[in-house]
């Protein structure tokens, strides 16, 4: 029996392993029970190590500091990679108004913050806590811990505390604040999809089609020469002239009347293109041609390939053209000034021959990818922990901020996510790779912060905690109920795409679920993915600077 009890309670490394492992075991059990379609998930392994530390199954706190920190560094440098590709990008076309209703969001979270604070005086660090919980942002929790090491020299457990009661809640009230919207601006959710189909119809998807050249203006000009008229960005795969005679399109190629191409470009451009070449054609699908070519699907798996753009490789001199380039589930067009990456899927037409030498260049080894980039792992978290504990001096601050062990890491996985194949560092990760290394980082993250919080959380729950509810449940739906009703009302933004926005500003995946439920689409997915990596880059920041600045 003292075998078990040391097991359970006792103080050696074995048992430290042991109450971390059984507190993530039991959270992520926990995590499947769904109330009404709703679940907080992962969560719930910080209420399992807030219950077994509370029944006196301790972890030395050195040990709990170094995985707590080492987890949360696994999990935003995971984020920043996943949102990185992304993360510049966001900012385009209508990404701009989207970002900006989502600071609205993340500002006025703020701002009601602050004045709780004020008017019932809970502490600073508490508040945080709170707000990061209201937000079900846990890297912001992590960052508010990380900046009340530094400045006070030892962890806050109020921040934790805050946290945890303000969470479970937050879904909830943000499920609500959406159906208040719907009811408030009587929303027609059928008559919503069919205007986002309308507007989809006119687009930037790409789309296929075979033309004839029937317009004189264009005869015996190069297809360079063509781009440069019409100002419009289309691929040319394919060129049959009028003799029968098939071959592949290049930058060079001129075209003449009566030749057929085979054309990608967006449906947006695809009036003007067609005016400008001639006519669709009327012989009927490109499938109907005899062609000698052959269209395949390639890996990139070649490292030296990483980072340069299309017009680099010079593929066209090979006889194949690139028509498609699809990247974590998104597909660009090929144009001569996207640069590729490992990891990307080509399609490429051309003949057998020569697909097969482009293939031999580009790699196509799928084993190749499973092999995990540990240096790019660990070389972006050592840069990541050593810009996270620089001093940053600002005028007028007591003392140097740092942005720390959640802000560093999550900013240099971004920038090398986004910056990294130019400098041919690879950072592609499998999917479920990537996953996984989120998830450990999360777990191990949340059981220590439950184990530590654990013997603090009753007494202070009892003793005025239980209104934190409250004040997280109001940080959660007043700035949510303010950036709809201008986002609807002002911006006159799609209410499927708002929900999916308000989803995005509180990085919650269980309320992005519900948005797509209730719009029977993956339509809110979009505008949440436009708006998450921003988000999650100020939720870290500003919870840092909370601390700094008004404790």
């Amino acid at each position: 029996m003292n075998w078990l009890n040391e097991l359970f309670f006792g103080e050696s490394i074995a048992h430290s392993i042991f109450a971390i492992s059984l507190v993530i075991a039991l959270g992520v059990v926990l995590g499947r029970i769904k109330i009404k379609g709703i679940s907080i998930g992962m969560t719930w392994i910080l209420f399992a190590g807030i219950f077994v530390s509370h029944f006196g199954m301790r972890v030395d706190d050195t040990i709990l500091k170094i995985l707590k920190e080492f987890g949360l560094i696994l999990f935003v440098y995971s984020i920043g990679l996943q949102v990185g590709p992304s993360f510049f990008s966001s900012f385009k076309k209508g990404g701009v108004k989207y970002n900006l209703l989502a600071l609205i969001g993340i500002f006025a979270s703020v701002a009601v913050t602050y004045i709780l604070h004020l008017a019932t005086k809970v502490p600073m660090p508490a508040m945080v806590g709170i707000m990061s919980g209201a937000v079900t942002n846990t890297p912001g929790l992590g960052a508010a811990q990380q900046t009340a090491i530094d400045l006070f020299g030892a962890d806050d457990p109020s921040i934790a505390t805050g946290y945890a009661v303000a969470y479970p809640l937050a879904v909830v009230g943000a499920i609500l604040t959406i159906v208040i919207l719907k009811n408030l601006f009587k929303v027609d959710i059928a008559k919503e999809r069919e205007e986002l189909t309308r507007s989809e119809s006119s687009g930037t998807n790409a789309t296929r089609f075979t033309l004839t050249v029937t317009n004189n203006e264009i005869n015996g000009l190069t297809i360079s020469e063509i781009r440069d008229k019409v100002q419009r960005n289309f691929v040319i795969t394919l060129i049959k002239r009028k003799s029968g005679e098939e071959e592949m399109a290049k930058a060079d190629s001129k075209l003449f009347l009566g030749d057929r191409v085979k054309m990608i470009t967006s449906s947006a451009a695809q009036p003007i293109v067609i005016e400008m070449f001639g006519e669709l054609d009327k012989s009927g699908d490109w499938k109907e041609i005899n062609t000698q070519f052959v269209s395949r699907k390639i890996v990139i798996t070649n490292s030296a390939i990483n980072g340069k753009n299309l017009a680099q490789l010079r593929l066209r001199s090979y006889g194949v053209n690139i028509t498609k380039v699809s990247r974590s589930g998104v597909d660009f067009m090929a144009g001569a000034n996207l640069e590729l990456r490992v990891g990307d899927r080509v399609t490429m037409v051309g003949t057998t021959q020569s697909i097969d030498i482009v293939e031999k260049k580009l790699g196509n080894s799928i084993k190749q990818l499973d092999t995990p980039n540990l240096f790019q792992l660990f070389i972006g978290i050592l840069l990541g922990v050593a810009l996270g504990t620089l001093p940053i001096v600002i005028p007028g601050m007591p003392q140097p901020i740092k942005i720390g062990l959640a802000g560093g890491p999550l900013i240099v996985a971004i920038l090398m996510s986004c910056f990294g194949p130019r400098y041919k560092i690879v950072t592609y990760t499998t999917n479920s790779a990537s996953l996984m290394l989120r998830e450990i980082g999360i777990s191990i993250f949340l059981a220590c912060v439950g184990i530590s919080a654990g013997e603090s959380f009753v007494p202070t729950v009892i003793n005025g905690g239980y209104l934190w509810i409250l004040y997280g449940l109001i940080i959660t739906m007043i700035p949510l109920l303010i950036m709809g009703y201008v986002g609807r009302k002002f911006m006159k933004i799609n209410y499927i795409l708002l929900s999916g926005i308000m989803s995005g500003t509180m990085t919650s995946p269980a309320t992005l679920a519900y948005a797509n439920e209730m719009s029977d689409n993956d339509i809110p997915s979009v505008s949440y993915a436009t708006v998450y990596p921003l988000t999650m880059f100020m939720r870290v920041l500003i919870a840092q600077l909370m601390i700094l600045l008004f404790v």
